[in-house]
């Protein structure tokens, strides 16, 4: 169950990536607009991430989870019947939502189940089904837009959910932890518009209203932390930040995540544009990363139940910034075995630290904080993926304006992803530091 829905969502994301230019096309979406297909999904998958970890810590990680994959389920199958840009943008806002329930318990139920001493390697399982969604996400979506259109894709997300709804009516038990107090709603609220805020201000910050959002965001996420000191029953223990583990952890998990994820999705449209490929050999280019992430994130989760996992995961951080310099000298003329290196790079990197980073979190906290751990840890990947794909909608407004991507426009796009690669890869280097900052893990 937790496999397939660790398959599922990032399925749903690099399946549609590579059919970006097609539903770009159909509904005249600029670059921005387009951006906000995947930005739309993140944001709904982010904003209750922390709350619905709370609550499944509360009343029950089964029954959150069981919820999540049925709004997803249902929201996939309205999504072949969008008539526009902005109802496709809308539901993939639902479709988000319930996968903040399935992020928000999958880990912690898992590691309900198994001792620590397994921990890597059920995570490394783990994280290998995220992987092989990313994997075969490009492959069956190229494959299915070139040949039956976009909205082919969303009957095999379906499958896939249904066949995870009935998984999960079958599983026996629940996993939930005493709590006191109450649910914290005026936390959830504040955290909630905050992240909206900030993200949507973060898209639009060369306007006027951009910028007072993003400020507005990040004044509320100060307050949220003020708030959660002095509340009674806090939606986030504050203090498990003092774990220099955690804290570190969840800021390489945040580092990470911003500078790799928006990779695939300006390389889809580098690949289609510049390179006028279909979407079917774009995917099998796009394929050697998460083939690498498959098999190299069992191997790395395994290993840090014996190795610290700071280690593993610094050498994956660095890995993937020299995937990110090489990727900042991209040009219309650049042969494709310089991105498939590229990716080849970030692939291991990603495989390498992904696994020992969640192990290290999980590990480090008590077992009656899993759900917020998971939650944390999700969210700060979410904030991440965010992060990047705010700043990937910015640069486009700055290169080339609110305006599809037509060959008179290549040259900004070119320049625009360049200076993405470059920022993300300055940003990667100092994730290896966060990494490295973060201490020998406490076994017990």
């Amino acid at each position: 169950m937790s496999a397939l829905a660790a398959f599922l969502t990032p399925f749903l994301g690099s399946s549609l990536n590579i059919s970006l230019p097609a539903i770009a096309r159909e509904y005249s979406l600029s670059a921005v607009s387009l951006s906000w297909v995947s930005l739309g999904y993140l944001l709904g998958a982010g904003i209750l991430l922390i709350p619905f970890g709370k609550l499944a810590d509360m009343k029950g990680r089964k029954k959150v989870f069981r919820v999540g994959i049925i709004v997803l389920t249902l929201s996939c199958m309205a999504t072949p019947f969008s008539p526009n840009g902005m109802v496709l943008i809308a539901l993939r806002f639902i479709q988000g939502l319930g996968s903040s329930m399935m992020f928000s318990t999958s880990m912690a139920i898992l590691v309900s189940v198994f001792p620590i001493n397994q921990r890597g390697k059920v995570l490394g399982i783990n994280v290998a089904s995220v992987y092989s969604g990313l994997s075969l996400g490009p492959v069956v979506g190229g494959f299915l837009t070139h040949y039956a259109g976009w909205r082919s894709i969303f009957i095999f997300d379906i499958i896939i959910g249904s066949i995870t709804i009935w998984l999960s009516l079958q599983l026996k038990g629940e996993w939930k932890e005493p709590q006191k107090g109450k649910f914290d709603g005026v936390g959830s609220g504040i955290l909630s518009v905050s992240l909206i805020a900030l993200i949507y201000g973060l898209s639009k910050i060369m306007t006027v209203i951009g910028l007072n959002l993003a400020v507005a965001g990040i004044l509320g996420l100060i307050s949220f932390v003020i708030w959660e000191t002095k509340v009674e029953s806090p939606l986030l223990e504050v203090r498990l930040f003092k774990n220099l583990v955690f804290a570190m952890s969840n800021l390489a998990a945040l580092i990470n995540y911003s500078a790799t994820f928006a990779t695939e999705f300006l390389v889809s449209l580098y690949l289609q544009y510049i390179k006028a490929l279909t979407p079917q050999h774009a995917a099998f280019i796009l394929l050697s990363q998460p083939i690498l992430m498959v098999i190299f994130s069992p191997f790395a989760g395994r290993l840090s139940d014996k190795v610290e996992p700071r280690i593993i995961s610094s050498i994956g951080m660095t890995s993937c910034a020299i995937g990110l310099f090489i990727f900042g000298f991209i040009h219309q003329e650049s042969p494709i075995y310089m991105i498939i290196l590229s990716l080849v790079f970030l692939g291991v990197g990603f495989g390498l630290f992904s696994s020992p980073n969640t192990n290290a979190v999980m590990s480090s906290v008590e077992k009656k904080y899993y759900g917020i751990a998971s939650g944390t840890l999700g969210t700060m990947r979410l904030a991440g993926q965010m992060f990047s794909m705010s700043m990937s909608t910015l640069a486009f407004s700055l290169f080339m304006g609110n305006h599809p991507i037509t060959p008179k426009l290549f040259p900004a796009f070119l320049k625009a992803s360049q200076t993405l690669f470059w920022g993300f890869a300055v940003l990667c280097v100092l994730g290896v530091f966060a990494s490295l900052a973060r201490g020998n893990l406490r076994r017990g």
